[in-house]
């Protein structure tokens, strides 16, 4: 198995490498090189292992985030708007049904006629 396919299985086996990748810390390339000097030492990729434990909390502090978002909220204006929304659509409803009992056949004016007649 050459060098590449080896450092395919490496980050196969180690995913935290996509993620610096992604955001912009590292690239493909520079990896390879590290892989390709130092192989899978552990020293040579302490640092970007590592942050594994970071994840979980950057995941914590999204749902802190969330939490706190959900604090900030005004239940009040929410009730509110909710309520103008259900009176919009009532009068919608009552315009609608309203046509629909009110409609009884009209008799088109003849066109002789003039309004004066």
């Amino acid at each position: 198995m050459d060098t590449k396919e080896k450092f395919k299985d490496f980050v196969k086996k180690n995913p935290i490498l996509l993620k610096h990748v992604k955001n912009g810390d590292m690239t493909w390339q520079k990896f390879y090189e590290i892989y390709d000097m130092y192989g899978e030492d552990e020293t040579a990729w302490n640092d970007y292992l590592k942050p594994i434990a970071t994840a979980t909390a950057t995941t914590a502090t999204t749902s802190f985030d969330l939490m706190s978002f959900f604090k900030s909220l005004d239940l009040d204006s929410i009730q509110n708007g909710v309520n103008s929304m259900q009176r919009v659509l009532g009068l919608l409803q009552d315009m609608t049904t309203k046509k629909s009992q009110d409609s009884e056949p009209r008799k088109p004016r003849p066109l002789y006629k003039h309004f004066e007649d």
